[in-house]
């Protein structure tokens, strides 16, 4: 299965790669707009930094996910591309998903309903658009 990895060497901790993010989630899908909507689109990255590494971090999509395993509705599962995603109208906020996360990349969605929130690799897209906004190429999406 493909995922995103990160190249730390290369990250400069810009965060475009979050905005790509976001405003592909976004209604819209455009980048001067996104901003105004309401609610507005959570990217489902972050950027940590410690003295002068930084990357990108994101749901790692893991074999054995414990996420899988914690979720009492059945609604974190493998898509047809082995992704793991969240089928939020059977998510019911119960945040186990999030306890058992071992990377912390599980979020709560707070507007609208309360559902868990992570990343998905832009199911819609052929490459996911944290990768396509990186400017330095610190991310890779690739089997391994």
């Amino acid at each position: 299965m493909k995922r995103v990895y990160p190249i730390e060497r290369y990250c400069m901790a810009c965060g475009l790669c979050r905005i790509g993010c976001a405003v592909a989630h976004s209604k819209s899908g455009h980048v001067l707009k996104f901003r105004r909507e309401s609610p507005r689109p959570k990217p489902r990255t972050s950027v940590p930094e410690v003295d002068s590494v930084s990357f990108s971090l994101m749901c790692r999509h893991c074999d054995d996910a414990p996420c899988l395993e914690a979720c009492i509705t059945g609604a974190m599962h493998r898509d047809e591309r082995g992704a793991i995603v969240v089928d939020q109208n059977k998510c019911i906020g119960c945040w186990m998903c999030i306890m058992v996360c071992p990377y912390g990349v599980i979020e709560r969605e707070l507007e609208g309903r309360k559902v868990a929130s992570k990343c998905d690799l832009c199911a819609e897209r052929e490459v996911p658009a944290c990768v396509e906004w990186c400017p330095n190429r610190a991310l890779v999406y690739e089997e391994r």
